[in-house]
C-alpha cells in the first residue's frame, strides 16, 4: 500500500486511515458529518496526492489529446481546464479525467503541453491507454510521483488563503488555472476546478514542497476553523451535486451517453475513439441513462448495487451512488434505470433486503448552495 507526502500527518492528527486505490488514506478526521457541514459552510483541506498526472508534450500533443479524450480540447486556451474522459473502443470509459492546456515555457517552440490528471485506481491502466494511442510527434511524461495535490474547499476559502499568495484567487474562473508562489512556494499550479459545490481551488506542487504548504495552509487558516477533511465527506459532497464517481456511476462498460455526460462528448470535432458508437446513440437514443433520485420520507441508505424497480416489481436498473444527505438529512442516489423511468418526477423502488422504497427521480444538484 502505498503512501501520501502527508502519510504521517494525517496519522497524527488521528485520522481513520483506510485503503483507497492502493494508497494509505484518511477516510475521516472528526467524522464525516462534521467534515461535511466544515467544507459546506467554512473550509476544509483534502489531500488528494493519490491522483494521476501525465505531461503530453510535443509537436502533436493537441492531436494525441484530442484522439483519447472526448471533449474537444483545441477549445482550450492557455490557463484553461476541462472536464472530459477516455472513451474505449466499444464506447465505455476507461478513466474520467481533467485536462490542462499548460503554458508555452512548459516546452520547446512548435510544440504544446497539457496535463491529464487522472483517478489514482486507474493510473496504470490510463498510462498503457494514452501510451498504445501515441502515434503522433509527441511525448508521455508520467509525473504522479513526483506530485502532491491538495484541496482547499470551502466558502472561505478565498478568504482564508490569499495572504499565502499574490495571485488574486478570487479572479480565478471556474475551470482555470495559474501558476505562482504559494506560502512561499514557487511554480505552484492553482486551479479552480472543484468537486464538491462549495468552491475554492487545487494546488499542485512537488511531493517535497508538500508538507511545508500543509502546514502553511493550516497555519492562514487558524482564523477560519480549517480543517483537514477526509475522503468520506468528500464523497457525500460530490454526490450533493451529482458528480460522477468512477467504479460506481461510471466505468468500462457504461457511455458518456448513458452517464449524462454528452456534454463532454464533442462528436462534431472530429476522430476520436468510439466517435461512431455515440453519433449512433445520439441519433438512436439508448435504452438506460443515470438518473438522481431522492427518498424524502426514508432513513435507509441506497447503497451501490441495490436493484431498482418499476411500481409492478420489475427489475429497471440497479444504484450506483448512495448516501444520507447531511445537508438534506434524507437519502439521495444515482443510478441507471431504463429511459422509460429516467423523466424527472417518475416514481421508482429501491429494493433493500425485502423491503421496496419509494423514490423520485430528480435532476441533480440534490443540494444547491445559498
Amino acid at each position: 500500500m502505498k503512501n501520501t507526502p502527508l502519510t504521517e500527518k494525517h496519522i497524527a492528527l488521528g485520522a481513520r486511515m483506510a485503503e483507497f486505490a492502493g494508497y494509505n488514506m484518511p477516510i475521516s478526521y472528526a467524522g464525516i458529518k462534521e467534515e461535511h457541514h466544515q467544507v459546506r459552510n467554512k473550509v476544509g483541506v483534502f489531500d488528494v496526492s493519490h491522483m494521476g498526472e501525465f505531461i503530453v508534450r510535443g509537436k502533436e500533443a493537441l492531436q494525441l489529446v484530442q484522439k483519447i479524450t472526448s471533449n474537444d480540447a483545441s477549445k482550450l486556451h492557455i490557463g484553461d481546464a476541462q472536464y472530459s474522459c477516455f472513451p474505449n473502443s466499444r464506447g465505455g470509459i476507461v478513466d474520467d479525467c481533467l485536462a490542462y492546456r499548460l503554458p508555452q515555457d512548459m516546452c520547446a517552440e512548435g510544440e504544446q503541453a497539457f496535463m491529464l490528471v487522472v483517478n489514482a485506481s486507474n493510473i496504470d491502466k490510463d498510462w498503457e491507454w494514452a501510451n498504445r494511442h501515441n502515434a503522433f510527434d509527441t511525448r508521455l511524461i508520467n509525473i504522479s510521483d513526483q506530485t502532491a495535490l491538495l484541496a482547499v474547499q470551502g466558502p472561505q476559502a478565498i478568504e482564508a488563503m490569499q495572504p499565502l499568495t499574490d495571485v488574486n484567487l478570487e479572479g480565478l474562473k471556474y475551470y482555470t488555472f495559474t501558476k505562482g508562489t504559494f506560502a512561499g512556494i514557487d511554480n505552484v499550479l492553482i486551479s479552480a476546478t472543484g468537486y464538491t459545490g462549495a468552491g475554492g481551488f487545487e494546488l499542485y506542487v512537488n511531493t517535497d514542497k508538500a508538507a511545508a504548504l500543509w502546514d502553511s495552509i493550516f497555519e492562514a487558516g487558524a482564523a477560519y476553523d480549517i480543517q483537514p477533511i477526509g475522503l468520506g465527506a468528500r464523497d457525500t459532497l460530490r454526490l450533493e451535486m451529482g458528480y460522477c464517481l468512477y467504479g460506481n456511476d461510471i466505468d468500462d462498460d457504461t457511455s458518456p451517453i448513458e452517464a449524462g455526460l454528452g456534454w463532454i462528448t464533442k462528436t462534431k470535432k472530429g476522430d476520436f475513439i468510439s466517435r461512431d458508437t455515440f453519433v449512433r446513440q445520439r441519433e438512436e437514443g439508448v435504452s438506460r441513462k443515470l438518473v438522481g433520485f431522492i427518498l424524502p420520507e426514508e432513513r435507509r441508505v441506497p447503497r451501490h448495487g441495490y436493484p431498482i424497480e418499476d411500481a409492478e416489481g420489475n427489475e429497471i436498473g440497479q444504484v450506483t451512488s448512495g448516501t444520507l444527505s447531511p445537508s438534506l438529512e434524507y437519502p439521495i442516489g444515482m443510478g441507471y434505470v431504463q429511459h422509460a423511468f429516467a423523466a424527472p418526477g417518475s416514481l421508482v423502488y429501491i429494493v433493500v433486503g425485502k423491503k421496496r422504497l419509494e423514490a423520485e427521480v430528480v435532476k441533480p444538484p440534490f443540494f444547491k448552495a445559498s
